[in-house]
């Protein structure tokens, strides 16, 4: 057993879970009809009812001493004070710096990080004010129609899912549009779409050499020269997020083009970021400073909040409870709004390629279960896809359910709809429907006898599912701003339950690496591998290789 796994904290949670696994959210909801109102949470805009999980007093109290334990307010502390807490890369992780107000200065290695903060997100204002206004043309003279975002992970599904969010906000003279995958079926649809002369494309790579990206921009720019028949177009058609001044200048792009960020900013938590230009383009700087106060409030409130009123703190406890106490391995994330569709898509990198580790921050394999599986889409999509293994399977999947009380259109009864299913599922969830009641509801149809015993079966829902229910008063940019903040905050509070380091993803590499030296194979006129010539090469590779290129 690791030191974690036999400390008293943890040891106590676990006898106090074998004493709770007996009760149903029926029993504590008739016992206590204030229980909504003594789980309910609010910061930052978000209000949040933790009243449907499987959690007494006690067993928060529990939760606090192991967080308390594990030290989550040093962790946390140390992090927005700019400590080196990504120890394998042995530097700070300072998102948060990126929406911090802009007249408090922050040192770190004797320097004050937000001077060139501020400097750089002047320039970006700048520029996307130049480009919305059609200030800033294209080669030709024409006016910006269209901006392609050219990156992969997070500098793809960050500014993505915050793009499509607050889509009110954008500009309909102005369409933004994200490729990511190397696959050319993402790229060649849309710029067999698109006039070149009227096309922005933002490259977001920080070392300008990821692959991906790479390679859909040099195809972007092959295009883009190819439609307007000039070479020297690609300087008023390109600009790069990166640190690589000598590539991107290599590749056609001007330093006064190119927006740089430190290397404490990790690409899962980069849209606060330069990476965030196109999200600025599409909704304008204004709602892009809203954005970072909307964070800021919610990580003074992580800051400030006890750990018994803090909002992040629960979330990531009762992940913790549920992923080591009760053995979940999975976690839905389901967003009653459609603009909120690619949250889960950004909640899995954000969550799963920061704590989807299996080694400590001392270098042990843990012998506990860490990150679970992020998935989800949204409502009411979903009730007509998963809903049924949720309600009737065997799995404990805990929830996040989120809806937004004001919505931007005046379809009302659409929305009163959403919002009754959303409510529906989590009520069902919670409670279920007991065999008793089954049975009665087939009788008072006349349904009796062995058919009654075969529905009622079927009819029965377990209930006692946990889930969360977080409330928007609107989708804003500030409320969005502080929602991806909040599931940031989550991060580091499981990663210092669970001792391990959620600022590098080493999983990563091995693939790139192999992918790099398999593709040489697969290129015309590439000598067909054997023993002789690939060496290392595993016979199963070696076969779809030979598949491949016959």
């Amino acid at each position: 057993m690791s030191a974690l796994t036999r400390s008293p904290a943890w040891q106590a949670l676990q006898a106090h879970q074998h004493a709770l696994a007996r009760h149903h959210l029926r029993e504590w909801f008739a016992a206590d009809p204030a229980r909504a109102q003594r789980f309910t949470l609010s910061a930052a805009g978000i209000t949040a009812d933790f009243s449907k999980h499987r959690t007494d007093g006690r067993a928060l109290d529990l939760l606090h001493a192991l967080a308390r334990q594990q030290d989550v307010e040093g962790w946390r502390d140390r992090m927005l004070r700019g400590d080196a807490v990504n120890a394998t890369e042995t530097r700070a992780a300072l998102h948060t710096a990126l929406r911090r107000a802009p007249s408090t200065p922050l040192r770190v290695a004797g320097e004050d990080v937000m001077p060139p903060i501020a400097e750089v997100l002047a320039r970006m204002r700048a520029f996307c004010t130049a480009v919305r206004s059609g200030e800033r043309t294209g080669h030709t003279g024409a006016r910006f129609t269209d901006v392609v975002n050219l990156g992969i992970g997070g500098s793809d599904l960050g500014p993505a899912m915050v793009t499509e969010a607050l889509a009110p906000y954008g500009s309909p003279a102005l369409r933004v549009h994200y490729v990511s995958n190397v696959d050319a079926a993402d790229l060649a649809p849309r710029l067999a779409r698109l006039d070149a002369s009227t096309t922005l494309f933002v490259i977001c790579s920080k070392t300008f050499t990821t692959i991906e990206t790479m390679t859909n921009a040099a195809s972007a720019r092959d295009w883009l020269v190819g439609a307007l028949g000039a070479p020297e177009a690609v300087g008023a058609h390109f600009v790069a997020v990166s640190t690589n001044l000598e590539a991107t200048r290599a590749f056609g792009i001007a330093p006064d083009n190119v927006f740089g960020f430190r290397d404490w900013v990790g690409g899962r938590y980069s849209l606060w970021s330069p990476v965030g230009l196109s999200t600025m383009l599409a909704i304008g700087p204004e709602a892009f400073d809203a954005l970072l106060a909307g964070a800021r409030a919610m990580d003074e409130h992580f800051a400030r909040a006890p750990l018994e009123a803090n909002l992040p703190v629960r979330v990531g406890l009762l992940g913790v409870w549920y992923a080591n106490f009760f053995g979940a391995h999975t976690h839905a994330v389901l967003p009653y709004d459609q603009r909120l569709r690619r949250l889960p898509d950004h909640l899995q990198q954000l969550e799963m390629e920061s704590n989807g580790k299996s080694v400590d921050r001392d270098g042990r394999r843990v012998d506990y279960a860490t990150c679970p599986v992020i998935w989800g889409s949204p409502g009411t999509n979903g009730q007509h896809a998963f809903y049924q293994l949720l309600h009737q399977g065997t799995q404990l999947i805990p929830s996040d359910f989120l809806i937004v009380r004001e919505p931007h259109h005046a379809l009302v009864q659409h929305h009163r709809l959403l919002i009754a299913n959303c409510l529906a599922q989590t009520e069902a969830l919670a409670f279920g429907k007991t065999a008793a009641q089954a049975r009665a509801e087939l009788s008072a149809r006349g349904i009796d006898g062995a058919r009654l015993e075969l529905l009622a079966a079927n009819q029965t829902f377990p209930g006692n599912q946990p889930s969360t229910t977080f409330v928007l008063d609107r989708l804003d940019p500030a409320s969005v701003g502080a929602l991806v903040a909040m599931y940031e905050h989550k991060v580091l509070v499981q990663s210092a339950i669970w001792n391990i380091n959620p600022f590098d993803q080493w999983g990563v590499e091995l693939g790139k690496t192999l992918a790099m030296r398999l593709g040489v194979w697969l290129e015309p006129g590439a000598a067909r591998p054997d023993t002789a010539t690939a060496p290392g090469l595993d016979a199963s590779t070696r076969a779809l290789i030979d598949r491949l290129r016959s």
